[in-house]
């Protein structure tokens, strides 16, 4: 099931709204995850430190239409053993940092409120940890996940939009490439985003990045 964006004036003030959300966001120190990790600078990891390697693929050449908004309900990716439900909204902190998961539901994905949903044009943006300061959590597996794996995400309004990761990316917090990942784009495409590398100053110190195209609508 594909269909057309939607237009009008409530549309044109929930595009205004996100990008009003978004500009605040790279206005942020690095735009990544800062709260990842053990939280605490004296606590030691319970999870192995975690690398992916960088790699990338060319766009997919045909796309399905965007869709309409509709907010995300359930992640699945199989290839790092993921089915998660419901999806949590985030936000921005006092910081003016993105949200992340709370502890108490690391075993959930979350969708940032000020980016498009899922299958909309432009890039939705999902994060979900790879550990917290209780263990490992809904990402454990991420080292498992490739180009060419899909990511399905569950929509509310019935349909399940099918994203195909194009990209892979390990960059340090301070390296974070902000208007790469919040950046316009004319394609439905996919951020998901989780944490990695060795842990420093209580969180883990890298984020991992995977960028994904829209190829199917179910």
């Amino acid at each position: 099931m594909t269909t057309s964006t939607p237009s009008g004036p409530r549309a044109r003030t929930r595009r205004t709204a996100r990008l009003a959300a978004t500009a605040a966001l790279v206005l942020a120190v690095g735009g990544g995850l800062a709260a990842c990790g053990s939280g605490s600078s004296g606590a030691q990891a319970k999870a192995p430190d975690v690398t992916v390697p960088n790699a990338a693929t060319t766009q997919a050449a045909r796309q399905p239409d965007p869709l309409r908004a509709a907010e995300p309900t359930r992640v699945v990716i199989a290839s790092a053993g993921v089915d998660a439900s419901p999806v949590l909204r985030l936000g921005l902190d006092e910081k003016q940092e993105l949200e992340v998961p709370p502890v108490d539901k690391a075993e959930l994905a979350g969708w940032y409120t000020g980016s498009v949903t899922p299958g909309e044009k432009g890039a939705s943006v999902i994060v979900a940890h790879y550990d917290t300061a209780e263990g490992p959590a809904l990402l454990r597996d991420v080292k498992k996940m490739h180009v060419g794996d899909a990511i399905e995400v569950g929509r509310k309004d019935g349909s399940t939009a099918v994203f195909r990761i194009r990209e892979t990316q390990q960059v340090d917090k301070t390296d974070f490439p902000t208007n790469k990942v919040y950046g316009k784009t004319d394609r439905p495409e996919l951020r998901l985003i989780t944490c990695g590398g060795p842990i420093k100053n209580g969180h883990r110190s890298a984020n991992i990045i995977f960028y994904a195209d829209l190829v199917k609508v179910k």
